[in-house]
């Protein structure tokens, strides 16, 4: 029994460390997930604490795994794992019962689960932590007292500073479909040799009072229309195919509210779009960078974009404040927050494969960039 224990114990440190790492490569990922969570159950005032949250979630996860993997307070630890896995399969089961979130975000975007798999996933990983916890005692010190608890510390500050350095730049690896080398616009298209959702024409039409229901293939013998009355129709998927690209929902309107999104990712050579998302108007840190960045975008030809989920505000405080001129695309702002999770940066686009992109603490680079090209 004791070498299933330890063998249960280091497979679960692992796992969680392993979960916690990915999340934290991510935490405003992980942030907007919950956001999605707090929206679907109207708890708004809950939102502004969901960043918080999610870098403590994600510190607290991998700590638990590393003090696991080290038999530091076994009892303590076990317990601890228990009530986060209690409450990771409340969340999954009601993704799964509810049906109003479709993914959970246990794994992060660089291991996307369905809800229904995160949800086994906890069941099983539940199971495994009640036996942790009931023979605890098999758990033994890995390390001297001092060795142990200097090591759960310094995993405590290794995993919160490392979050705070990828929300200033970006994340260390990007796994969304707006990643440099993705091309846009086959991310855009379902993905070569998929097969499309099956879908079927319903009628319903009354008759002598009733409702009848059938679809096109299947017409009452004695349909006539002095006899049937049309109500509605409806398509229904009755078999569901693989074809969802992996953007669905990315477009770039002018100030004509028309939609520029093709036409600007097929056109040759490099663009800039500057990302400002949310954007207030403010004098901000970044704007001699900024300057710089246009001034020799002018120099060298190369279109810059200012894409918005706020375009009023940016139009006025850019254009006609600033007088920089430039065009204004406007952008959902959900789209935003994957494309770049960042507030404010900057995409370079080849063509409508995304060359490199930047947070707005590394404008300089993105200046750099500009100057050796």
């Amino acid at each position: 029994m004791k070498s299933i224990v330890n063998i249960l114990r280091i497979l679960t440190g692992l796992l969680f460390i392993f979960s916690g790492l990915i999340k934290a490569n991510d935490p405003l990922g992980l942030g907007y997930k919950m956001d999605e969570y707090f929206t679907v159950w109207n708890w708004h005032w809950a939102s502004p604490f969901s960043l918080y949250l999610s870098i403590g979630m994600n510190v607290l996860e991998i700590v638990a795994g590393v003090a696991l993997l080290l038999g530091w307070a076994p009892k303590f630890i076990t317990r601890l794992l228990l009530v986060l896995m209690v409450f990771f399969t409340f969340l999954t089961g009601y993704a799964v019962l509810s049906g109003k979130i479709k993914t959970c975000g246990c794994f992060g975007d660089c291991v996307p689960l369905q809800a229904w798999q995160s949800f086994v996933k906890d069941l099983v990983l539940t199971a495994i932590i009640l036996v942790l916890v009931w023979k605890h005692e098999f758990i033994k010190a890995v390390l001297p007292l001092r060795a142990n608890l200097f090591a759960v510390l310094f995993s405590t500050g290794m995993v919160f500073f490392g979050q705070l350095n990828v929300l200033k730049h970006l994340p260390y690896v990007d796994c969304l479909p707006y990643a440099a080398g993705k091309n846009l616009l086959q991310q855009m298209d379902p993905p070569p040799g998929s097969i499309p959702d099956s879908v079927a024409i319903f009628y319903t039409y009354r008759k002598a009072g009733q409702n009848v229901v059938f679809d096109a293939m299947h017409f009452p013998t004695d349909f006539d229309e002095s006899s049937y009355e049309y109500v509605s129709r409806e398509e229904k998927v009755v078999r569901k195919g693989n074809a969802e690209p992996a953007i669905k929902d990315f477009a770039l309107y002018n100030s004509n509210k028309t939609d520029t999104t093709r036409q600007l990712l097929q056109a040759s050579g490099k663009q800039l779009l500057f990302v400002a998302k949310d954007f207030n108007g403010y004098k901000p840190e970044w704007q001699e960078l900024f300057v710089k960045l246009y001034t020799k975008a002018r120099e060298k030809s190369i279109p810059f974009f200012i894409v918005s989920n706020q375009p009023g505000d940016v139009e006025e405080w850019f254009n006609q404040t600033n007088h920089f001129n430039i065009p204004v695309l406007t952008c959902d702002g959900t789209v935003l927050k994957t494309m770049l999770r960042s507030k404010v940066g900057v995409v370079a686009l080849q063509g409508a494969t995304v060359a490199v992109k930047w947070s707005d603490a590394d404008m300089n680079e993105a200046v750099k960039w500009m100057n050796g090209l």
